[in-house]
Formats: structure tokens, sequence, C-alpha cells
């Protein structure tokens, strides 16, 4: 449930709420719980940081078998962040991790190898690491992605918009609307790619998306027949899942010489969906689509001569296909031309290639970005630092000493409360809520208190 709300979650009430079910889930032993509290507490999530913690729970986590865990602890090792640096004890906790399934542990272990950091240089055992972290994300997307779509650019029109901007300005958003309510076809297919990815902040909506291409379709846009044909190809609540349906939109836009469409009719023949199986119907398509420069088609080519389905074997033609598609970024087909680089099959083979074009393919499905996220400089607090520069302050100025007392007082109180709830979640949590409320009021709280108790002993006294 907590994970579901995380995903889901769009204000910091949702989010709060998404790591309090965590904490209860944690209490009650769940190990996937116990991760994401981990994690929160390494990373600072919603004021949680709190290095000590984390490695305390991390190791409890990796006695149980969590390659998570083993990850994590290999991270921190490896830069010295909480514990000691010890690039030794680093490697062991990656080849834990990566044995017991971690990706992360696989890829960093390939880097180390591929680099000699820490390890004698060997290409081979390196290819054979990345080669599993690619073969797990390539299953993925071999049994997900039928059509991928393509990047998405709205028309000449877009200029005002910057180029790097992932957010569409509102303003912006409703004027592309108004402009595709009056009937603008490019920006209808636009805005009907955006609402189908859910890119540029806005959110992935089927309906909008069907009814701005049906709006495109019957203005006569042949890219907009595709992506509908895509659509009731895969199913989703606006357009449930029909070959009948998916066949009629992909052959109105292979009419038109649309080189989506006749690489969605390709593949309702190569797959046999709503039509007979027919591998020659499906060539000739690819072939079509292949012409007009569409790179999953040349892919979908090229897997046809790499495995011999419906032609004789041909690793020339096959290489052939795949390289053209890789030159358009085809994520599947820099992992097949990794394959033959790494076997030396129809290729001369070479593993330093062969791990270029694995790691290409794996950044294309930004399979690096935790490592990159671990890589950054993160605001990791320091109890003892802290203590130190404290000393260091009243030892300076004698002016220091009354407020350096109430922060050490602070600090020596949350340090106390942090270890008394270190294995009740829920109680910690709701803590770091009422530190994080009372935190930058603190000292006007210790010296209200300090003034109650005065005027209470005061009082007592007089009677």
């Amino acid at each position: 449930m907590g994970s579901k709300i995380l995903q889901e979650s769009k204000s910091q009430k949702q989010k709060t709420k998404a790591y309090l079910l965590f904490a209860k889930a944690a209490d009650m032993g769940n190990l996937k719980a116990m991760e994401k509290m981990a994690d929160a507490l390494l990373f600072g999530s919603f004021g949680m940081q709190n290095i000590s913690a984390a490695i305390q729970l991390y190791e409890s986590l990796a006695k149980e078998g969590s390659y998570k865990a083993q990850n994590a602890l290999g991270f921190l090792s490896s830069y010295g962040i909480g514990m000691d640096y010890d690039q030794a004890k680093a490697l062991i906790y990656y080849t834990f991790g990566s044995a017991g399934g971690s990706m992360m542990s696989q890829m960093i272990l390939g880097y180390r190898y591929l680099s000699g950091i820490n390890v004698l240089k060997n290409c081979e055992v390196a290819l054979n690491h990345y080669k599993k972290v690619a073969d797990y994300i390539a299953d993925k997307l071999e049994k997900s992605e039928g059509i991928p779509v393509e990047k998405v650019r709205l028309t000449e029109r877009t200029e005002n918009l910057s180029s790097n901007s992932e957010i569409l300005d509102w303003d912006i958003y409703q004027y592309y609307k108004f402009l595709a309510e009056r009937g603008d076809v490019q920006i209808q297919v636009s805005l009907g790619q955006l609402h189908l990815i859910g890119r540029k902040g806005l959110d992935q909506d089927y309906y909008k998306a069907l009814y701005y291409f049906l709006k495109a379709a019957k203005a006569g846009s042949a890219n907009a027949m595709a992506f509908i044909g895509k659509m009731y190809l895969e199913g989703n609540p606006a357009a449930p899942q029909n070959n009948a349906t998916a066949f009629k939109y992909f052959s109105m836009a292979a009419n038109k010489g649309n080189a989506i469409g006749l690489h969605g009719l390709g593949l309702l023949h190569f797959y046999g969906k709503g039509v007979p199986v027919n591998y020659g119907e499906a060539l000739k398509y690819f072939q079509k689509a292949a012409e007009k420069g569409w790179p999953n088609a040349q892919f979908q080519l090229g897997f046809m001569y790499y495995s011999g389905s419906g032609v004789w074997k041909d690793y020339k033609l096959a290489f052939k296909y795949f390289y053209l598609a890789s030159q358009s970024g085809q994520p599947l087909a820099i992992y097949y031309l990794a394959e033959m680089y790494a076997s030396g099959t129809g290729v001369l083979r070479s593993c330093r290639t062969a791990v270029e074009k694995r790691l290409k393919f794996l950044r294309k499905r930004r399979c690096i970005q935790w490592h990159c996220y671990y890589g950054t400089e993160l605001p990791f607090k320091n109890i003892h630092l802290a203590r130190r520069l404290y000393d260091m302050a009243a030892q300076t100025s004698p002016d220091a000493h009354i407020p350096v007392f109430f922060a050490l007082m602070k600090l020596e109180t949350m340090h106390l409360l942090r270890d008394i709830l270190f294995f009740n979640f829920t109680m910690r949590w709701k803590w770091i809520k009422l530190d994080n409320a009372v935190g930058p009021y603190w000292d006007l709280f210790v010296i209200g208190l300090i003034v109650a108790i005065l005027i209470f002993l005061l009082t007592n006294r007089h009677r």
C-alpha cells in the first residue's frame, strides 16, 4: 500500500502518509519496508536523515540476506560515509549483493573490473557482469515494448518552450489546447503523444490521448491513425485491447505510407495478433517501414535475420539492420549488437566494443541513474563533528557559551531519543515530524521551559 501511494503521490502529505505506512510495516518486521526506511534514513527523506541508524539497519538487513542492504553498505564503505573507508570490504559487500540479485552491484563490479579499481583489470569479467544487467533489462523491454513511442516533439511553433524543459508551462499548454480545439492537426497529435506517455509534467491520460488522436485522424493524420492502432494493440482503459481495431487503424495509416502504421501491420503478422502468423507479410511491412527510416522496423528486420524467424539466418544482414537502428538510439538493437561483439557472431569479436555497447544500452534504459545519484555529494549529518564545532565555538568566544549550551542540549536530546526509538519506526517518524515543527524554535522552547520551572520553584518557596 505504501509503495502504491508513494508512486502515485503528488503532494507532501501523501508522501508522508506512505512513509508512515512503511514505518508501521517495518515495526512488524517487513523486510521491504525496513529497506525503505533505511533508504529514508540514509538520504534524509522528509528530514529523517541519520547515517548511523541507516547503517545499523542495513547491517541487520544484510544478515537477513537483503541484497539492497549489501549494495548500500558497499557504497558507504567505498566512500567512507558513516563507516571506515575500506575498498576491500566494499568489494565483499558488492559481491554478496550481486550474488543476491542486485543489478546495481553487478553494474559497480563491472565498472571496477573494467577500470581496475581495487581489482585486476579484466574486460571479460566486466563484460559478464554487464551482461547480467543487460539481459535482465532486455527481457523486460522485449515483453513490454511492442511499438515504442518516438521522442515527443511539438511542432516548430514550440520555439518559445525551452528545449531542456521537462515541464510544459500551464499557459503554454492552454495555448496548445486552444490551437488543438481550433483544428491544428500537428498540435493534436503532439498533445495526444504527451498525454499517452505522461511527458513534460502532464499526467498520463489515455482518454485525452485518444480524444486528440481521434480528432487528428478524422482530419487525415496518418500518425494519429498509427497511434490509435498502438493504443488498441496494447490495450488501456480508454482503448481496450482489440486486434481487429488495431489492424484497422494501422492499415489506414499504412495506406498513407506511414512508417509506424507499416511497422504495426508487420508486428500483427509477425506475432499473429488478429491475423494468422505470416513471416513473409511481416518481412514485407518491416522492409517498407525500414526504408522510411523507422528504427523499430530496422531492429525487427535485424532480429528476423539474427534468429532465423521466417528467413534464413544471415548475421551480416542482422548486423546491418541492428547498426542502422542503433544509430537512431533503438535500445534493443544496441543490446543485440553487444551480443554479437561479445560472441563474435557475424563480426570480429571485441570485448571492449561489447562492453561499450552494453553500457550504451543501459544508459538508454536509464539503468545507471541510481549509481549517479549515489555518487553525488549528500548533505549527511555528523553528530560527532557538530559536537566538536560547538566546543570550538565556545572556546573561541565567551559570548557563545549560552547559545552553545542550548544547541548541545538539543543535539544530545535528539541523539538520545533516536537511539531509544531506533527499532520503533512509527515512534521515530512521529518524533521527527515534531522535531521539524519545533526545531527552529528550540531555543525559545527551552528558555520558556526554564522560566516556567523557575516560576514554579519561586511560587513553591513562598508557600
